[in-house]
């Protein structure tokens, strides 16, 4: 009877040293018991990361022009008036790798400058914007002109209705502020005239 009793103190102390608790629930989270985590201080919560603060969209860089004092402007008019004769010039543009030519027909002369007519919605002006750099090549019968430039939009009220007002028919589809005409000023121009057997004129501006 005595061997009995001690052994039921024994294992008593024996439970109470091992912090067992076995009538105690589990704790879903862990192994312990519920009790145990109860009693012990929460976790602290996990702070969210604040967010990668978002990039400033940088305008792309202004292209420099060719300096007034490097024009040719006799030169330009030359070339615009060759263009605006011949009425149809075919336009090239990039479309990531792949080059992209159409015919055109809009040419102007305004504040001293070539311009070029589209509409907004269509993928001439969109690969424009993307890439101004563009050629243009028209031909008399005689000599054929090869003209490099970069094309920059001009979103100018003025710009536009200089353009229409040179093309009326054009107003049919288009309207100066309409959010779909669009015209560009063509820079740092480089036009070629060339004729079968004769030496090359090249003319900047």
């Amino acid at each position: 009877m005595i061997k009995r009793e001690l052994s039921i103190v024994f294992i008593v102390v024996l439970m109470t040293m091992t912090g067992c608790k076995c009538e105690e629930p589990q704790c879903p989270a862990c192994d312990c018991p519920a009790a145990a985590c109860a009693e012990a201080p929460a976790p602290e919560a996990a702070v969210p990361e604040a967010p990668a603060p978002e990039k400033a969209e940088v305008p792309a860089p202004a292209v420099a022009e060719t300096p007034e004092a490097e024009r040719d402007l006799e030169g330009q008019k030359e070339v615009f008036d060759f263009i605006k004769k011949q009425k149809t010039y075919y336009l090239a543009t990039v479309e990531k790798d792949q080059p992209r030519v159409r015919p055109f027909g809009t040419i102007e002369l305004f504040e001293g400058n070539l311009y070029i007519q589209t509409g907004r919605k269509k993928n001439v002006s969109h690969q424009m914007d993307e890439n101004g750099k563009i050629e243009l090549c028209t031909f008399d019968g005689e000599r054929w002109l090869r003209l490099s430039a970069t094309a920059v939009a001009d979103d100018r009220i003025e710009a536009q209705t200089h353009m229409l007002d040179a093309y009326p028919d054009l107003k049919k589809m288009y309207q100066p502020g309409d959010g779909n005409t669009v015209v560009y000023k063509l820079i740092n121009v480089t036009a070629t005239f060339d004729t079968f057997g004769a030496e090359q004129r090249v003319i900047h501006f």
